[in-house]
């Protein structure tokens, strides 16, 4: 009498569920055992998934353990409709696998199986079934699935044995080369078993033994059916049990086409234990890297390399190395330790190995191209998906020492400063000035990172002026940078080498299609321009070849499908140097263009370089591929930070300086328009009048040296055009931000409260920042919590009125100050700094004046500093601006 378990049966989403419901529900566990107690693939039920109280089964599983034929003791029934419709079409499916009639099994266009029955349920089932069972094996290996069974008629060996066949295969005897392949019985306790020596070539039959002789003719088609899978074996049946020795080859072979076969079809296939154990390993070769006789290495020195190999621990000779690869072999016993071998490594290894005998690499190619470094004293060449070295370069200790100058850009060769330069470089400054000379020694382009304050502007007018001496008859050297910039470089070329003839290349008479012409007959030794300039003039300054080309705010070329990316990058200069205040690793599509630019090709195609570091990067986080960026990048790349103690960069506690920035075109339009009406107003004016007008002429024309919006009292709208018409505006606002992105805090003063409002106004639109704007008429409590806000480094950015927060403040946590327009009375500006620059301030204190060019605030400037030395009496009013002679006022407010 049978036994009979109600299942409930539900189908998800690659697996089926089954749970028992009998009145004394079954556990998974007992449920399998029942249902799989003689099922060798699941090891009896032990291999079978299980979730709580229900068993996980596949489609394969599933009518292979609830065939009723075979579970004589058991049947099933649903406990639900549904359920009892699966058990339906599952007995359906079963009995049509048992009558062995593949004619409604065929392959479509995807290689996949596919069966035809009337039943779609069924038909589902079946497709499923089979697919499963035959998923590992390779495509081009379906037809043999489909000739076997068409042959055979069979899926899997016959389960009503109490023995089963395997194929067992086993590795050579020491010092031998041949592997043994064996048709062996599974005995009924899971024991080995092969014919005794003398029976080995006796008929199936008679080698048996004899409780089994009534299954040898049963055993002689399943063994003629493991063979058919096999053509490594080259015989489709054998009268005794069969036997054979493979060469490696045969093996190789084995493994790689026929052993998902057999096991597609459920014969069992034993290997030696160390096998299925076993991992590819690499053959790994390091090659010691030498130059010739010369105490010192340079880039053109040709390479020579001893080589030396390994498998996993053990070494190897070249000799094995060679017989390898001639023999073709991918298993080898070292001692008594068997190896893998990854024949797609051994190849490349290979093919690395010829290219290095063949062709002469230099140091160059070495350090670059291959990308040998000294880190551990080796790098590797070629690396697999698993970040393991096939190649490696170990160098000796000469190229060592060169490399460690190359990449950590220690003990670079000291230059003598320029007798020209009119500054005392710091230690660190005077060191980027070295490492700019180096690369531009052996024809590398440099990106000088160094954090915003740090003096990017003054190592590379020493870099020009160290050019222009060792070789006067030079081109000129092109500078780009910002237009809100260009009067800062004016200003510090001529503060800090005069001795440079400085051409400013930009606005209405800037030469144009004649550029070429022009440069055979200058003797300007710097020229100056703008990105926007450059991009205009492009056609005209490629087909010129600059001394130095020097980008200024390098990533403005960030977007490389940009019109100005575009142009700026197909400049031609001796040597090319990236000047930028952001750590360019962090932002990788600015990193490639400003590298095309610097190094045109080190990186490939933008499309490669997505393909082979941004998408592992940023969409993978692969930090296997971060390192081996930043091992290419290390070397051209220049960053210090106010923040690295060990570099002790000795900074003062405080710098000011003042930050040039040019009217734009409207603002100089309305510039002159008012002082000519001003002027005809102080022509019949009392001097009393005239004192008043002066100092009206004074207010309205700082008001427009900050934005012209100011000057005409216009709503505050549309914050990139608001940008676009004041360059101070436009600088104030992105060095805020850039400060705010690196973590630091900055004051930003004005005696303007439309100004205050017009920089946070842009700050929210363009970046987000929600800065408070501090003012006179702020209550005290409110400018109290603002204060500890800030302290507590709640924002980074602090708008102040001059006159509100220029006193009684204490907001040490800025080390940056930013004054938007001057004060004719500088004791208010120190007053104002002071805020940040006092006791309890920890940091080095960076403050930026800025001051439009060739304008009164530029004018009123100078005047104070001359002044500065006659009288503090005198300055700290405004008495001294009001009886300015007409002349001197002439020459104060023309531009």
């Amino acid at each position: 009498m049978k036994r009979i378990i109600t299942l409930h049966i539900e189908q998800k989403s690659n697996h089926w569920a089954l749970t028992s419901k009998d009145d004394r529900p079954l556990s998974a566990f007992e449920l399998a055992q029942c249902i799989a107690f003689h099922d060798f693939p699941s090891s009896l039920g032990l291999q079978l998934n299980m979730s709580g109280d229900t068993l996980l089964l596949t489609t394969e599983q599933l009518l292979r353990l609830l065939d009723e034929s075979r579970l004589h003791f058991i049947a099933f029934q649903g406990d639900d409709a549904a359920s009892e419709a699966y058990l339906t079409a599952i007995r359906h499916a079963i009995t049509w696998l048992q009558q062995k009639d593949w004619q409604a099994l065929s392959l479509d266009e995807q290689e996949r199986f596919t069966f035809e029955h009337e039943d779609p349920l069924v038909a589902k089932l079946l497709t499923t079934y089979i697919n499963e069972r035959f998923r590992a094996v390779p495509t081009e290996q379906l037809s043999r699935v489909m000739q076997f069974m068409d042959e055979h008629a069979v899926l899997e060996q016959a389960n009503t044995l109490p023995i089963h066949l395997a194929l067992r295969l086993t590795e050579p005897e020491e010092e031998q080369t041949d592997w043994l392949a064996e048709v062996i019985i599974i005995t009924e306790k899971n024991a080995h078993w092969t014919p005794a020596r003398s029976k080995v070539n006796a008929p199936i039959e008679q080698a048996l033994l004899k409780k089994w002789k009534p299954y040898a003719e049963e055993l002689a088609n399943l063994q003629s059916q493991l063979l058919s899978l096999c053509p490594t074996f080259s015989v489709d049946e054998a009268e005794h049990f069969f036997y054979a020795s493979l060469n490696e080859r045969q093996v190789q072979q084995l493994l790689k086409e026929d052993l998902t076969l057999l096991r597609a079809f459920h014969f069992e296939v034993i290997l030696p234990s160390w096998l299925k154990q076993l991992t590819e390993t690499k053959i790994t070769a390091r090659a010691e890297a030498m130059t010739s006789y010369k105490k010192t290495a340079s880039f053109d020195d040709i390479v020579e390399f001893d080589w030396q190999f390994a498998i996993g621990d053990q070494q190897i000779d070249r000799a094995t190395f060679e017989q390898l690869l001639e023999e073709q072999r991918q298993f080898i016993r070292i001692a008594d330790e068997w190896f893998h071998i990854d024949d797609v490594a051994l190849q490349k290894l290979k093919a690395l190995i010829e290219e290095a005998e063949a062709k002469e690499w230099t140091v160059r190619e070495l350090l670059l191209e291959r990308q040998a470094d000294d880190e551990d004293n080796s790098k590797a060449l070629f690396q697999d998906d698993g970040d393991s070295p096939v190649l490696a370069f170990t160098l000796n200790k000469q190229l060592r020492q060169f490399a460690k100058t190359f990449r950590e850009k220690k003990e670079i060769p000291v230059v003598a400063l320029p007798n020209t330069l009119q500054a005392t470089l710091r230690p660190y400054q005077r060191e980027g000035f070295d490492w700019l000379v180096f690369m531009r020694q052996y024809e590398f382009g440099a990106c000088l990172a160094d954090d915003m304050g740090l003096g990017k502007t003054i190592q590379l007018i020493t870099y020009l002026l160290h050019v222009k001496e060792q070789n006067p008859a030079q081109p000129p050297a092109l500078i780009i940078c910002p237009t809100s910039v260009l009067g800062n470089w004016q200003k510090e070329l001529e503060r800090f080498a005069p001795s440079l003839k400085v051409h400013v290349h930009y606005g209405q008479s800037r030469v144009g299609e004649h550029f070429g012409e022009w440069m055979n007959d200058t003797d300007a030794d710097v020229i100056l321009t703008t990105y926007g300039t450059a991009t205009q003039d492009s056609e005209a300054l490629q087909h010129v070849v600059f001394s130095t080309i020097a980008l200024d705010e390098a990533q403005n070329i960030k977007n490389m499908q940009t019109k100005q990316s575009r142009a700026i990058r197909s400049l031609q200069g001796h040597h090319y140097i990236a000047l930028t205040g952001t750590p360019i690793e962090n932002r990788l599509s600015e990193l490639w263009a400003i590298f095309d630019f610097m190094f045109q090709g080190y990186f490939g195609s933008f499309t490669t370089f997505t393909k082979e570091y941004i998408i592992p990067i940023e969409r993978d986080d692969d930090e296997a591929t971060k390192r081996e960026l930043k091992l290419k990048i290390e070397p051209f790349l220049l960053r210090r930070t106010k923040n690295d103690p060990h570099l002790k960069l000795d900074l003062p506690e405080k710098v000011e300086q003042n930050e040039y920035v040019p009217l734009t075109e409207e603002q100089a339009a309305l510039y002159e328009g008012y002082i000519q009406s001003a002027r005809e107003k102080m022509h019949d004016a009392s001097p009393f009048e005239r004192k008043g007008i002066v100092l009206a002429m004074l207010n309205r024309l700082k008001q427009l040296c900050n934005h012209p919006a100011l000057y005409l009292k216009e709503p505050i709208v549309d914050a990139p055009r608001l940008m676009e018409r004041s360059y101070k505006l436009d600088e104030i606002v992105k060095r805020s931000a850039q400060i705010a992105s690196d973590g630091e805090q900055c004051l930003i003063f004005t005696q303007y409260l439309g100004m205050g409002e017009l920089i946070q106004y842009c700050l929210a639109e363009q970046y987000g920042l929600d800065v408070p704007f501090l003012t006179g008429s702020m209550r005290k409590d409110e400018r109290d919590r603002l204060v500890e806000a800030f302290q507590n480094r709640e924002f980074p950015i602090f708008i102040l009125s001059l006159r509100a927060g220029g006193t009684g403040l204490n907001l040490t946590a800025a080390n940056y100050v930013l004054h938007a327009d001057r004060w004719w009375n500088p004791a208010v500006e120190n007053q104002a700094t002071d805020r940040a620059y006092r006791i309890g301030q920890t940091k080095f204190v960076h403050v930026s004046k800025f001051v439009t060019l060739g304008t009164i605030e530029e004018k009123i400037d100078k005047m104070l500093a001359e002044k500065m030395a006659l009288s503090d009496e005198l300055v700290q009013s405004s008495r001294w601006i009001t009886e300015l002679s007409d002349d001197e006022l002439d020459q104060l407010f023309s531009l």
